[in-house]
């Protein structure tokens, strides 16, 4: 299979997850996450993690012996705050030089805490603390930053950070993370205000493919509820100006959405230059009835929790669906990638597209045969999209290093170049090979 000529060929990595150096930084809400006992994996910090704050030098040079055509990295707000700009600054300096597209990201989750202080993402005025902080890193960057990612996952932030709290800054009130949910979309809508007219600005969602147990009404309807609050309460606004009534009517008893000031909808609905998709696995959902059996097999995706991040579906049930799954427990369907590309591909016709994230968590082995099949399966599935007109124009494969992994520390391996946190040795796995191959050629082969 040939990818067009033109195809954007990258990998994504993310600042709390890389960059360590958390002495020359302010601190995030991650950082105090860390430090809270039993939130994340034997303690774990991002106080050096792969140490890229020391060593991305080695890290762009490796980027170019694999062929990568860009580079999706996020920009840390709290190391901005403290006058680390200059960071970023050379880096997107050294991409260049290597012919690598720097493609930043504003926001990866680790908002200042001196923010959250203040009352964080479901605050108001976090929204144009953001807004500011955009202004000040494009005047630093936008004359050599063509593509420009706000927000990364907002669904993350506003509801594993404050409804389930599995997440910084751990909190669990489903009334604030939808309040947050509103002020991330309005933080977009401001920072496309200020950024260039002439860059290619998008955010980077992760979106579900949610999919009903069966085709019964009370079935259809849980898959429905959970589409609102996973998709539609972002592309709503986004997409169409407009936040869904059945999202409103469903949480209605949560709040009443007054935080929506007039105007906020058109702000948000700004002109995008693309939209990140990242996808990782689907969601098998049912409605909770007296039949359900309490000892199926069930996830959120999220890790257990007792708080639900989902506020106002406390009648939906998560299933475990069958088949192969990743060490993050996550069920191997790449169906879900090319449902969710052509349904966007429908519903914003014309709306350039891109994978901004993609990949595994497998074995920390060099040879990765696992990860290559996952790989290949969901390239092939962007690559029938992309023959069914769907607009992709470019990958991003998560993650180009091993890294730390949120709540579970270091103990999931993502990246297709093995990192030794021992003594920071990077080494490229099978998969690293392989994609490389891909990346140079456009030429998707079987089997690595």
């Amino acid at each position: 299979m040939t990818f067009p000529g033109d195809f954007l060929w990258g990998a994504a990595t993310a600042a709390f997850q890389i960059e360590g150096g958390a002495q020359a930084r302010d601190a995030s809400i991650w950082d105090t996450f860390c430090r809270t006992p039993g939130k994340v994996h034997a303690g774990d910090t991002g106080d050096v993690a792969a140490d890229h704050l020391r060593l991305w030098r080695e890290d762009v040079r490796l980027m170019a012996e694999l062929g990568l055509k860009a580079y999706r990295f996020s920009i840390s707000w709290p190391r901005v705050l403290s006058g680390g700009l200059g960071f970023y600054d050379r880096l997107v300096d050294e991409l260049l030089a290597h012919g690598i597209e720097p493609c930043p990201t504003l926001y990866h989750w680790d908002l200042p805490q001196e923010l959250e202080d203040r009352g964080g993402w479901p605050e108001r005025e976090t929204a144009h603390a953001f807004a500011r902080y955009a202004a000040q890193v494009s005047d630093a960057l936008a004359d050599r930053v063509s593509w420009w990612t706000t927000l990364n996952e907002p669904w993350c932030s506003a509801f594993l950070g404050y409804a389930s709290g599995v997440h910084a800054p751990g909190r669990t009130s489903p009334a604030d993370s939808l309040r947050a949910a509103h002020h991330l979309n309005l933080a977009h809508g401001l920072a496309v205000g200020a950024l260039p007219s002439s860059a290619r600005v998008g955010i980077a969602l992760n979106p579900s493919a949610v999919r009903a147990l069966t085709d019964s009404p009370a079935d259809l309807d849980a898959r429905r509820r959970i589409d609102a609050l996973a998709n539609r309460v972002f592309t709503g606004p986004l997409l169409h100006g407009s936040y869904p009534e059945d999202l409103l009517t469903d949480t209605a008893a949560l709040s009443d959405w007054s935080f929506v000031r007039p105007g906020d909808e058109a702000l948000i609905h700004q002109p995008l230059g693309f939209l990140g998709v990242n996808y990782y696995t689907p969601a098998l959902v049912s409605a909770a009835t007296a039949a359900t059996d309490p000892a199926a097999p069930r996830s959120d995706g999220h890790g257990s929790t007792s708080h639900s991040p989902w506020p106002g579906a406390d009648s939906v049930v998560f299933h475990q669906p069958p088949g192969e799954r990743t060490d993050m427990g996550w069920s191997i369907d790449s169906s879900g990638l090319h449902d969710l590309l052509m349904r966007f591909t429908r519903e914003a016709p014309g709306l350039p597209l891109l994978v901004t994230e993609n990949g595994a968590a497998f074995a920390p082995d060099l040879h990765d045969p696992p990860r290559i099949a996952y790989l290949e399966a969901h390239l092939s599935a962007i690559h029938r999209a992309l023959r069914d007109g769907a607009p992709v124009g470019g990958y991003f494969l998560w993650s180009l290093l091993d890294n730390f992994e949120w709540s579970y520390g270091y103990s999931k391996r993502f990246g297709i170049v093995h990192v030794d946190y021992g003594t920071q040795v990077r080494t490229p796995r099978s998969s690293a090979r392989w994609y490389a191959h891909l990346a140079r050629t456009g030429l998707l082969r079987s089997g690595g």
